[in-house]
């Protein structure tokens, strides 16, 4: 191809190639990136025996709403989420690591894990995420961390039910913004995993 005739090409090209860089704001990110948010409660100790068996945690079963990294809220009877704020991790596998941090930090129990670890383990604990939403009661104050999680202690061999606690708590948050709720939400989050845990030993 000769000079002439790569700088005809060029020349009609350009009218494209300008237009196409006028476009890039429509193909570009329409909204800013998520603030990722870090679950991460305070465990209390638990007064509990030391046990010897050993504890596989099943990945929780929460409602379409909640398994997503979103955080979701309700306000007058309708669920949204927050713009822009995400959690670390989907609902469900952040639960599942919460639970098997605090059997892990109490101390008590002989080995913790995951279902997908391959533990073998003698007992199973199954977790339903009833409740996990920054709740407005009313539109000008601050949310409430409502946090429900109903825990089924089953025997690994034959799936034999020892016992099922609904464990809820709540706590409001100091303002109403993003980190504020994120707060309420390590509060409700621990004092339903050190129930589920003193309860479980």
């Amino acid at each position: 191809m000769t000079k002439m005739t790569c700088k005809t090409a060029l020349l009609a090209a350009a009218p494209f190639l300008l237009a196409l860089a006028g476009c890039g704001s429509l193909i570009g990110p329409s909204s800013p990136p998520p603030q990722i948010y870090v679950l991460d409660p305070a465990y209390a100790p638990v007064d509990a025996p030391t046990v010897t068996w050993q504890l596989s945690v099943e990945r929780p079963d929460a409602a379409d709403v909640y398994d997503t990294q979103r955080i979701a809220i309700l306000r007058d009877g309708i669920m949204d989420y927050y713009a822009n704020a995400q959690w670390t991790d989907e609902t469900e596998p952040l639960v599942q690591r919460l639970l098997v941090t605090g059997f892990e930090k109490s101390g008590h129990i002989a080995a913790v894990a995951r279902e997908r670890d391959g533990l073998h383990a003698d007992n199973l604990l199954q977790i339903e995420v009833r409740n996990f939403v920054a709740r407005y009661d009313n539109d000008n104050g601050a949310p409430v961390a409502d946090v429900e999680l109903v825990a089924k202690l089953l025997t690994a061999d034959r799936h034999i039910v020892i016992g099922t606690l609904d464990s809820h708590h709540e706590a409001p948050a100091s303002a109403n913004s993003i980190p504020a709720a994120v707060a309420a939400f390590n509060v409700a989050t621990g004092q339903a995993i050190d129930e589920i845990v003193a309860w479980a030993l």
